[in-house]
């Protein structure tokens, strides 16, 4: 029990460590692409950010609703990112936790203040202040309908994941390996959730 609390305690710092970066990243990366653009171009980036919000989504269910055994089965034929797709169902929780809870949440956060940014350069562009009625409108307006697309993408994403999980995670799986292979970057080793060999005094049982 301590070690698993342990284990689970080291994870969250983890990966707060890497929100931390990974949110600086993006608000610097969005803040620098919408300098200046115009309202078109802004509401594109702002529509990419949530497709990549919805993408992750999508990955993170596929893997927490995953299974192992169709896995085993490819890994025994040979298949590259089998082994890696096991992997990543076993440690589903951790998987998930960055997919779900990391990108899809800093895509939500930042996609809505970019949302804000865009709206609020189009209302100066009309020569409309801050405080003015336009800006409240349009600001509810798109707010809304980003809020809209949003939520129905990860309806759609999840429907997808649930019914394509195998599909997903060994496409995964493969990138993976893909990493491991040419960059000797390994994402998830080890065993976890697994079956273990238990040793017993005639042998492995």
């Amino acid at each position: 029990m301590k070690d698993s609390y342990k284990q689970s305690l080291k994870w969250s710092f983890f990966i707060s460590f890497v929100t931390l970066i990974l949110s600086s990243g993006f608000t610097i990366a969005s803040t620098a692409v919408l300098a200046g653009v115009n309202f078109a171009i802004g509401m594109l980036v702002v529509f990419f950010i949530i497709i990549i919000g919805v993408f992750f989504d999508m990955l993170g269910l596929a893997a927490a609703s995953g299974e192992e055994k169709p896995y085993h089965a490819m890994a025994a034929e040979r298949i590259n990112g089998a082994k890696h797709a096991i992997q990543i169902v076993r440690n589903a929780d951790k998987f998930s936790n960055f997919c779900n809870d990391v990108i899809g949440d800093i895509a939500g956060i930042v996609s809505g203040t970019a949302t804000a940014g865009v709206v609020l350069s189009l209302v100066f562009e009309f020569g409309y202040g801050k405080d003015s009625f336009h800006y409240s409108f349009l600001a509810v307006l798109f707010t809304a309908i980003v809020a809209a697309m949003t939520v129905g993408g990860k309806a759609i994403g999840k429907t997808f994941a649930i019914n394509n999980s195998m599909m997903i995670i060994l496409k995964v799986g493969k990138f993976f390996y893909f990493i491991e292979k040419n960059f000797h970057i390994t994402i998830f080793s080890g065993v976890k959730n697994g079956k273990r060999k238990v040793r017993g005094k005639n042998g492995i049982k």
